[in-house]
């Protein structure tokens, strides 16, 4: 198979898939390295392609629709899980994580975080990576933008990070 007949295969894996798809699972579904597909789907994006980073894997095109709502929260490592439940608790999706760098600007990370099974995955591989969060740069302060079916759930979901102290008001 030709690098160019893999980049449109890995393409057609992400559009018939029902959720992210990881570069492992592609590395081995077209015999290449891990670091191949990274490649692959790096020069695809170039090409114009949505392709979009999860903790869980690759997916491609646009989010879901709905209501979408941009949060600030601030708060410290030990608390970043108990702020995810409470948005996600809520009906909510926690699509991504942005902080302001005083060099690059604005750094956006992926999550798509729906359900507590999601946090806790995310949780899990920031406890064994020697990664540190987005909001670490920050001293705690983020964004999130969140999805939801309706806007009662983003209501109760800011309404969660009120009690929980972590949200910042304008």
């Amino acid at each position: 198979m030709s690098t160019e007949e893999r980049r449109k295969n890995i393409q057609a894996v992400l559009r018939r898939s029902d959720g992210p798809v990881s570069a492992s699972v592609l590395a081995g579904q077209f015999g290449v390295s891990r670091q191949i597909v990274v490649g692959d789907i790096a020069l695809l994006r170039a090409e114009g392609c949505q392709i979009h980073s999860t903790p869980h894997g690759y997916i491609l095109g646009e989010y879901a629709s709905g209501v979408r709502r941009v949060v600030a929260c601030r708060h410290d490592a030990a608390e970043m899980q108990q702020e995810l439940y409470a948005i996600v608790d809520q009906g909510c999706t926690v699509q991504d994580v942005i902080v302001e760098h005083p060099v690059y600007g604005q750094l956006t990370g992926q999550l798509l975080l729906s359900c507590r099974y999601d946090v806790d995955s995310f949780i899990q591989k920031c406890r064994t990576s020697a990664a540190k969060p987005l909001s670490a740069l920050t001293e705690g302060l983020h964004l999130h933008t969140l999805l939801a079916s309706d806007e009662g759930a983003i209501e109760r979901a800011v309404s969660s990070l009120q009690e929980l102290g972590v949200l910042v008001e304008s």
